[in-house]
């Protein structure tokens, strides 16, 4: 299957296998209809929401309006009415030939038509899903998969999840999603990096003392308590969202923007990471959970509290100190941090320069480094700090000031979430923004040098919901989260 044109979008059945699902109603059905209430889904298309439990499609619908409100400007409600006509409650209370065959039956009634199945459930059931709707007819050279984390819990469980879906779609029709690579700032990042000359001649060992990369979250674990206790925060978070950020800032130019070539260099970041012995992981690796304390100004419980048990080895934090060994990237540490019940909510990269070579202003001790701020979520924006001297006679004083784009003000327009940029790439065929499988493996592969021994060889750390999480206090300057 090749890859359609980058503009064109065919006429679509998109069927949401838990498409009454929270994710399906406060992310996948208000990106649809967003992009569809801006023109761009012009052509004819039905969404198919595919329910085990759900019958009632007014009680469906009337739960997903308050959803679509909440994404649009006021004002525009009038039109979700016409986008509902294209939403379809499709009952399946378990997945067979026998009981998707009016669901196949509507769907072959238009041939021509693309047919992307969003399997917005657990990955324990894609591979019954791929194998009926295989049997069934319903895969053709037209056909799109796409999967939502996550793949599996280790590598094994992984390359056994892939491989099922293999049977029945080809890699070029399989979209692996990461809502953080749909992210308008995120996307930035190759307009930074490979468009600025001054940026480019830069990124590199020579230049850059460290680089961040993190996402903080002010929540707990809400309603994903068992599934997060038998996942933590470095299978949750690391080994997708923050190995795809830094793949996107440590790779080299691709030969074009094309699919393959973009994943090519991603792949190769990830085949450079330094893997993990026994004796780094003490070192370069804290691991820990959050107890009680104060977020803003609420009381919340701890980790253990929230999940109900006496006690959990799980970490809800992880601070990682990475390198990348290759020619661009030797020696420069890169800093993977990710929590909930933090502080406050944010996901930045920080690029952290070195300073001047020579100092030649005797009235300073000091000079700081210049530092580049992209900051992903809330209040997307590229923020460069740079010295200034401080107005007045008697010598010089510096004050770092900021250089901002700021996406809002820049371009005064609303700003399209990270799934709505994704499910227009899918539609159109485009693979970039979505994980190989060959990246898939590598990561992984990484992911496990650290996972097989950091139980025995690092303790877990209680922190302060609130806090910033263990280890800041023993950081440098250079190292501490950049927090604003």
């Amino acid at each position: 299957m090749t890859e359609t044109s980058n503009t064109y979008i065919a006429p679509f059945f998109a069927v949401i296998f838990g498409g009454d699902g929270d994710l399906s109603k406060r992310k996948i059905l208000p990106a649809f209809y967003n992009r569809w209430d801006d023109g761009q889904l012009d052509m004819p298309f039905q969404i198919l929401c595919i329910s085990r439990s759900q019958e009632n499609a007014t009680q469906f619908k009337k739960e997903l309006r308050p959803f679509i409100e909440s994404s649009i400007p006021e004002g525009g409600e009038d039109r979700i009415d016409s986008f509902f006509e294209r939403i379809e409650l499709v009952h399946i209370p378990e997945i067979s030939e026998k009981n998707v065959a009016s669901l196949s039956k509507k769907i072959k009634a238009e041939p021509d038509w693309q047919r992307t199945f969003y399997l917005s459930v657990p990955s324990a059931a894609f591979n019954e899903i791929c194998t009926v709707l295989k049997s069934s007819g319903l895969v053709n050279e037209n056909s799109k998969v796409v999967l939502e984390k996550p793949l599996g819990h280790n590598l094994a469980s992984s390359n056994e999840i892939n491989t099922s879906i293999l049977k029945a779609f080809g890699e070029r029709q399989i979209f692996r999603i990461d809502h953080y690579l749909g992210k308008e700032t995120v996307q930035n990042l190759m307009v930074l990096r490979f468009a600025n000359h001054l940026f480019e001649r830069s990124w590199n060992a020579e230049n850059i003392d460290n680089v961040q990369i993190t996402v903080a979250e002010s929540l707990g674990v809400e309603k994903r308590a068992d599934y997060y206790d038998k996942t933590g925060a470095l299978l949750d978070m690391v080994q997708n969202h923050l190995l795809q950020l830094l793949c996107l800032v440590a790779m080299e130019p691709p030969s074009t923007l094309t699919a393959d070539s973009v994943r090519n260099e991603k792949l190769k970041v990830l085949e450079s990471l330094r893997v993990f012995n026994k004796s780094e992981l003490k070192n370069n690796v804290i691991r820990g959970q959050y107890s009680r304390g104060t977020v803003g100004e609420e009381k919340v419980k701890s980790y253990l509290e929230d999940i109900r048990q006496f006690e959990s080895e799980t970490e809800t934090f992880v601070a990682l100190r990475v390198f990348i060994d290759n020619w661009r990237w030797k020696d420069v540490p890169f800093y993977l941090r990710t929590g909930k019940r933090m502080k406050r909510r944010y996901s930045d990269i920080v690029i952290n320069f070195k300073p001047v070579r020579h100092n030649i202003f005797s009235d300073v001790e000091k000079i700081p480094a210049n530092r580049l701020i992209i900051r992903l979520q809330p209040d997307e924006r590229i923020e460069l700090v740079q010295l200034s001297k401080i107005p007045g006679p008697g010598g010089y004083r510096f004050k770092p000031i900021s250089l901002k784009l700021d996406f809002v003000d820049s371009f005064k327009q609303r700003m399209p979430e990270a799934y709505e940029r994704l499910i227009i790439d899918i539609l159109r065929g485009n693979q970039t923004l979505f994980m190989r499988y060959d990246e898939l493996e590598s990561a992984w592969k990484w992911i496990e040098s650290i996972s097989r021994y950091w139980h025995d060889e690092t303790r877990l750390v209680l922190y302060d919901s609130g806090s910033w999480g263990p280890g800041y206090e023993i950081m440098d300057e250079s190292t501490k989260w950049q927090a604003k």
